[in-house]
C-alpha cells in the first residue's frame, strides 16, 4: 500500500490545486472578450492545467513505466487518461453546481480532454530515451 500511495502525491498535490482555481469565483481572473467564446485565454489555461495534471499523474509512476513492457506502458496511460478525463468532467459539473460565481462549460472540458492528451505526451517525448533503453 505504501508503494501505491508514493506514487500518487504528484498527481494528488496538482488536483489539489486545480479544485482550488477551478473553485475561485469568476470575479477573481480578469475578463477577456474574444472573437469566439470556445477560444478564450480560460481555454488556454483548462489546457496547461490538465497537461499538467496528466503528467503529474504518469509522472509518479514513471520507473514502473520505463521498466515495463509495452502493455503495461499502454494501460498506465489509458487509465491516466481516464483518470484525468473524469477530474475534468467533475471539475466542470462542480462548477456549473456548486462553486459559486463560477459555471461549468463544455468547451472547457474539451480543453481539459486536449490537455490530458498533451500531458501524456509530453511524458512520452520526455521519457522516450529511457523506454528504449530496457
Amino acid at each position: 500500500m505504501e508503494r501505491l500511495t508514493r506514487h500518487i502525491y504528484p498527481g494528488l498535490i496538482c488536483g489539489i490545486i486545480i479544485m482550488i482555481l477551478c473553485g475561485l469565483p469568476g470575479s477573481y481572473f480578469p475578463k477577456v472578450r474574444t472573437f469566439w467564446e470556445w477560444l478564450g485565454p480560460d481555454k488556454i489555461m483548462h489546457c496547461v492545467m490538465f497537461a499538467c495534471f496528466a503528467f503529474s499523474v504518469i509522472i509518479g509512476y514513471r520507473k514502473e513505466f520505463c521498466e515495463s513492457g509495452k502493455s503495461y506502458r499502454i494501460k498506465l496511460q489509458w487509465v491516466t487518461l481516464l483518470i484525468a478525463i473524469s477530474y475534468g468532467a467533475l471539475t466542470e459539473v462542480l462548477q456549473a453546481y456548486v462553486f459559486k460565481g463560477r459555471c461549468g462549460s463544455i468547451y472547457d472540458f474539451f480543453a481539459d480532454v486536449i490537455g490530458c492528451v498533451l500531458g501524456i505526451f509530453v511524458f512520452k517525448i520526455i521519457f522516450r530515451k529511457k523506454m528504449i533503453k530496457n
